[in-house]
């Protein structure tokens, strides 16, 4: 899905015309989450957004699961598994499964954790917990009403923000905003963006924490002197292209394609046909590389791409640390 330019460069006539469905959808949503969920067994911390699209959930969800390793807990990630077609609860095998089973996300997050993808998100942290799990990070799901969580951090592009601030689809937001503050414990701004953000008076009762993607230096070396073509499939590609941009690349070329989008044999043969024609090296994001493996027809594109991978850096890691912890010893 190709997000709408007015959801993100003001209201208009579109959203205009879309507010009374948007009002509809909102009150449904918002009666959903109000819903009473199933505690685990073991303590959940979530982290989510409040639109559709990207705004660095995984990166995040991979920093506090570290976070959390290295104070010696054994973290266990949980993911719907958007994209994929396993309901699970299923346990991730990072060598074995492939997006097509059980997205793009949950690959990522099983090279550092071990990884359940559910549908049912309290089956899935039951399972965690019967594997040993001492606390769930989710990727996602502040909206979902399932399962009690013990502390939610919501995601926050620093540079659109929520947008128009209408809930879909007059808008990007999930739902109403006040009903998924309600529910949030801190916010995460990440990227550039004005200083104070707009969200932070809308959210004063919050910690607001900063937060930037910081690409791989040894991928970034590799990629030295190179002109590159740099094409992704995620919520926010023009978020990818700036950050390669803004950490040396030579991009010259850019591709977007729609969130967890799936590569067809022919769009991989123009990616490769242009990138040999203007000799440019082909660079995408760690997602998109993820999407690839296991697809034959896209084997030579997935070899022949450079992956970016990139970490979200927390300027105030010690407090958010300290904020976590404090939250998990009341459990």
């Amino acid at each position: 899905m190709h997000e709408p330019s007015f959801w993100w460069r003001g209201a208009g006539l579109a959203a205009a015309l879309l507010t009374p469905v948007a009002a509809c959808y909102g009150t449904v949503v918002e009666h959903a989450m109000a819903r009473k969920g199933r505690r685990a067994p073991v303590p959940v911390i979530c982290v989510g957004n409040f639109t559709l699209g990207g705004a660095g959930k995984t990166p995040t969800t991979v920093a506090i699961a570290r976070m959390l390793q290295a104070e010696g807990m054994t973290v266990c990630a949980l993911t719907r598994g958007y994209g994929g077609r396993t309901v699970g609860p299923h346990r991730v095998d990072a060598g074995a499964d492939h997006a097509r089973l059980v997205g793009d996300e949950a690959l990522l997050l099983a090279e550092i954790a071990p990884t359940i993808v559910a549908r049912d998100r309290a089956a899935g942290a039951a399972l965690a917990a019967a594997q040993g799990a001492d606390v769930i990070v989710m990727d996602d799901g502040l909206q979902n009403p399932s399962l009690v969580k013990n502390f939610t951090l919501a995601v926050v592009d620093g540079r659109r923000g929520i947008g128009n601030g209408r809930v879909f689809p007059a808008g990007p937001l999930r739902a109403p905003l006040e009903a998924q503050l309600a529910v949030t414990d801190a916010l995460l701004l990440v990227g550039d963006g004005e200083t104070p953000h707009p969200i932070a008076s809308r959210a004063s009762r919050l910690p607001v924490y900063r937060g930037r993607l910081v690409p791989d230096p040894s991928a970034l070396r590799e990629l030295e002197g190179r002109r590159v073509l740099a094409f992704a499939g995620i919520g926010d590609p023009g978020k990818f292209f700036a950050t390669a941009r803004a950490a040396g690349l030579a991009v010259v070329r850019c591709k977007a394609f729609p969130d967890h989008h799936r590569f067809t044999a022919e769009e991989a043969m123009d990616l490769l046909a242009q990138a040999e024609r203007e000799q440019l090296t082909l660079v995408t994001t760690e997602k998109d590389h993820a999407r690839m493996r296991g697809e034959p027809p896209l084997a030579e594109l997935a070899a022949r791409a450079r992956p970016l991978p990139v970490t979200m850096e927390i300027v105030q890691k010690n407090d958010l640390r300290q904020r976590v912890l404090s939250v998990l010893d009341r459990v």
